[in-house]
């Protein structure tokens, strides 16, 4: 009889089985945050109802309760609780607070994900290339499936299959990465050179960089459509600089057999970038930097920062107001240790006056992190190789995210990652 009466002082208390919702809070009481990423993806995978509360316990997740999903924040070492439908309204009428800078965004389809990248770069983000890539394995890590795909799909128009695409650590200017000085006998090193001449002669291109071009301008159409493009290290500033030298050779003789166009720092235009703006190519071409765009050692005034001094702040944005650059800055601390990289950090004094600055180091006058509109898509540059290995050199080993589950950086790129969820409903309002 006992028993029974405190079941029943009890049993409105007591989610169901498949009643109420897992909460996974991603403050800094979360023992995994970026599987979390992973489990808000499988909830939506499974046609669950599902929730990104911003700025609420550092942008917690929660969704439909089902005995899959409390088994896999088990398996996936995610710390979880499941709440009563009651409780998770009274949390969502907090968040509606207009005192409270927070939102309750419900996220809509899982999105369908590609990253660019060579063909033989499948394996945890390595490659015959000597380095890998911080997103590949970050969508491992997290358990988010994913396409690869590299310039013969993107020309053959398969971008539209995919809401969000990735670009891999890439030169779009058609110089191999400025590797010539260092790599040049380098067996990776003509492999991937032969690799991009055989698919330019077969598209039809006499250069690499009419190729790379090409991509960029269909990447570009992507975007302006209502896709969203990530981008990280050297795919940033040499997507735009590729953009900005479509009626101009950049390319020395060493990388496409002709010299270059006599006045082609002159005849950049900029109209045609994303991002940047009144720029200056590194005129040698042996010199491992693009441009003045980014935040160097080599190009002036010369980047000197201690390792342990190095580190970018994140911007508070009204999360009910502001909800994209909200998204995508979502973590649990504002301050987020910085890495290095071919392209580190964007000088401010290149960005074009609609780029909005997510994350900055602001004495050192650079923005780490950027955002922007094109047409009815929208795009991301996040400077830096990988957020856990501050110089991360070529030949070194992947970062295993097993040590870092955690990961601020990294957090910042999963973001991403699901910000296509959520942007549907918010076009809509």
């Amino acid at each position: 009889m006992r028993f029974w009466l405190i079941f029943m002082v009890l049993a409105p208390f007591m989610p169901l089985k498949g009643q109420g919702y897992i909460f996974l809070p991603m403050d800094e009481t979360q023992t995994n945050h970026l599987k979390a990423y992973g489990l808000a993806y499988k909830a939506l995978e499974l046609n669950q109802e599902v929730w990104w509360l911003l700025n609420y316990k550092g942008g917690s997740f929660a969704f439909s309760n089902s005995p899959e999903l409390l088994k896999e924040c088990k398996i996936r070492d995610v710390r979880s609780e499941v709440i009563p439908s009651g409780k998770f309204e009274q949390i969502k009428a907090f968040i509606a607070d207009p005192e409270q800078n927070m939102d309750a965004l419900k996220l809509e389809v899982a999105p369908r994900v590609a990253v660019y990248t060579p063909k033989e770069n499948h394996q945890l983000g390595r490659t015959t290339q000597p380095w890998d890539d911080a997103v590949m394995l970050a969508l491992t890590y997290a358990e988010i499936p994913y396409t690869t795909i590299y310039d013969d799909e993107v020309l053959k128009g398969e971008l539209s299959k995919y809401d969000w695409l990735h670009l891999h650590h890439e030169d779009f200017t058609g110089q191999y990465g400025r590797f010539y000085s260092s790599y040049r006998g380098a067996a990776w090193y003509k492999a991937h050179v032969a690799e991009l001449e055989g698919i330019a002669k077969r598209n039809g291109f006499a250069k690499v960089s009419e190729l790379k071009l090409s991509v960029c301008l269909k990447i570009r159409e992507f975007v302006a459509g209502g896709g969203f493009m990530f981008a990280m290290c050297s795919a940033t500033d040499t997507y735009d600089i590729a953009l900005a030298a479509q009626n101009t050779d950049i390319c020395d003789a060493i990388y496409d057999g002709d010299p270059v166009a006599a006045n082609y720092q002159s005849a950049l235009d900029f109209s045609q970038t994303l991002a940047f703006k009144n720029f200056r190519l590194v005129e040698n071409p042996t010199t491992y930097e693009f441009s003045d765009i980014d935040a160097s050692p080599t190009t002036p005034p010369a980047r000197n920062v201690q390792e342990d001094q190095d580190f970018f702040t994140l911007f508070d944005f009204s999360a009910k107001y502001d909800p994209v650059p909200s998204i995508l800055t979502q973590c649990h601390t504002k301050t987020v240790k910085a890495f290095m990289g071919q392209t580190t950090a964007f000088r401010k004094k290149s960005l074009k006056a609609s780029v909005l600055t997510l994350g900055e180091n602001k004495a050192l006058d650079e923005s780490r992190y950027i955002h922007g509109i094109f047409g009815n898509g929208f795009w991301s540059f996040y400077g830096g190789h990988d957020p856990e290995d501050y110089r991360h050199l070529v030949e070194d080993p992947p970062t295993d995210l097993k040590l870092h589950p955690n990961s601020p950086g990294y957090r910042l790129i999963l973001n991403n990652v699901l910000f296509p969820a959520a942007k549907k409903k918010k076009q809509k309002t």
